[in-house]
């Protein structure tokens, strides 16, 4: 098996290497610590079958990084590692594809039992969280998440550069393609979110933030 821990923070990169080492024999292990770098990495390694992601990552956006990953890497299982746990907070990211969740105050047995579920395609949250996570009910998360997952890869980066407030002509010099492949995507993407404009999109993209904007 191959995973990659995509984490910023060398010391907890470093453990969670360990855990990997220790819990999944023969692993073979690769680092990341940015979502670009983690992006470069996944295409040229296909083989990969879990990932590690740190949602504090410093080009991720909260749970944009996950949902940009599962988009372009669906085979690959997620654990994701916060120093955030509050239950509402694993509820979405589960909603968003994350097969695991598991804090970074967490022990490193508890560390290993989240992988080693991951790597068994099962889901995992730390047995103290459970029963809170369980009672959490999120449908907008929920909605959002089948919404986002209708979108392409490339789809998905032209929503977040409207996130982030980008023209098309910003957005194209970005992607290096064209403007007016630019404007096909807009379109593409205010028909599967079900969106007027640009603007209700951006709002949208805004909700995976790890504080998203409170609805109005």
């Amino acid at each position: 098996m191959r995973v990659l821990i995509v984490e910023d923070h060398p010391l907890f990169r470093a453990a969670l290497a360990q855990a990997v080492v220790r819990c999944l024999n023969a692993a073979e292990v690769a680092e990341a610590a940015t979502l670009a770098d983690a992006e470069r990495d996944l295409a040229e390694h296909p083989e990969t079958e879990l990932l590690t992601l740190d949602l504090g990552l410093p080009d991720g956006d909260g749970l944009a990084a996950l949902v940009a990953l599962r988009a372009q890497f669906p085979a690959v299982a997620c654990m994701v590692v916060s120093a955030r746990a509050e239950p509402a907070l694993i509820r979405r990211a589960l909603a968003h594809g994350a097969q695991a969740f598991v804090p970074k105050s967490a022990s490193l047995a508890e560390i290993e039992e989240g992988l080693l579920a991951v790597a068994r395609c099962e889901s995992w949250v730390p047995k103290s969280l459970r029963a809170q996570v369980a009672s959490v009910r999120d449908r907008e998360a929920e909605a959002l998440a089948l919404k986002l997952n209708a979108l392409t890869p490339q789809q998905f980066r032209v929503l977040a550069l409207i996130g982030q407030g980008l023209l098309n002509k910003q957005i194209a010099d970005r992607l290096g393609i064209a403007e007016r492949t630019v404007k096909a995507h807009v379109g593409e993407i205010l028909a599967k979110l079900g969106v007027y404009n640009r603007t209700q999109a951006g709002l949208l993209y805004q909700r995976l933030a790890l504080d998203p904007p409170a609805a109005e």
